[in-house]
């Protein structure tokens, strides 16, 4: 029993000792830590507001003030030991042995941040695009180092991890879609008069306007008529709302002006004998 006085009383003298003689250095290296992630904080906020008056894309904005906020909280970090009488080059050797394992071990995640510092700084694509990748498309409403975010026409969130993406085929068309519509009419129809009112009819819609780029041409001779096929470009976000509004506009159009559609015909010859 007299041991174990002896002994906690001996733990509690050390504990005192220490903290007479270390308080004031922990107090201020946490003082230090704590005021150096506001700090951190304040200046990764203002980079990223400075970013963007200067037009720098938002991806491109959110990793240089992440970056130097980390880098800015690494230091202090370092500060905050060094006040504590703790010497961090043991702990550099440390990470560096560690960082060799973990590169083993997270092959995978780290090729997507390697990926999405690439998709950063080479910016093949930017926040708003419409892109098709990997047979997925949609548009952009994230980038980070690991994965991009689509979202489709649906309200549906697509995550792609970033490996999937750099080296790929990808097809950007910024914050368009291209919307294709065919229609036959009869081969004696006014061809360029019904190309005028299709043109006429998609501009009339509201949202899209004189300046839209539309195209309507004669796509295909046949049989059964003149092909007519039209080219307009639409909003990612509203695609469909616009592609059925364009149908509906069309044949209101063709009704209005007395246009036929074209339709297929048969003869039947009854033989008798």
């Amino acid at each position: 029993m007299e041991e174990e006085l002896a002994q906690a009383s001996a733990i509690y003298d050390l504990v005192v000792t220490f903290l007479i003689n270390y308080s004031f250095q922990i107090v201020g290296a946490i003082l230090i830590f704590v005021a150096g992630i506001v700090i951190a904080s304040k200046v990764s906020n203002w980079l990223f507001k400075f970013c963007q008056s200067k037009g720098l894309d938002v991806t491109l904005s959110k990793f240089i003030a992440n970056v130097v906020k980390l880098l800015f909280i690494l230091m202090v970090g370092i500060i905050a030991l060094g006040n504590l009488g703790i010497s961090v080059t043991p702990f550099v050797a440390a990470i560096g042995a560690l960082s060799l394992g973990a590169g083993l071990a997270l092959q995978g995640l780290l090729s997507n941040y390697g990926a999405g510092l690439n998709i950063i700084l080479t910016r093949p694509f930017v926040v708003g695009d419409t892109v098709l990748v990997q047979g997925v498309s949609g548009i952009v409403q994230d980038i980070t180092l690991s994965t991009t975010i689509l979202v489709d026409e649906d309200d549906v969130r697509i995550t792609i991890p970033n490996r999937h993406i750099v080296g790929e085929i990808i097809h950007n068309s910024g914050a368009m879609s291209l919307v294709e519509t065919h229609f036959v009419i009869r081969s004696n129809s006014n061809i360029q008069g019904v190309l005028d009112d299709s043109l006429q009819a998609v501009q009339a819609l509201e949202g899209l306007g004189n300046d839209t780029r539309a195209l309507f041409g004669v796509s295909q001779l046949s049989g059964l008529g003149v092909e007519i096929t039209g080219r307009i470009w639409v909003p990612t976000a509203q695609y469909f709302y616009f592609k059925y509004a364009i149908n509906q506009s069309l044949q209101d159009r063709l009704k209005q002006t007395g246009v036929e559609l074209a339709t297929p015909a048969q003869t039947i010859r009854l033989q008798q004998d």
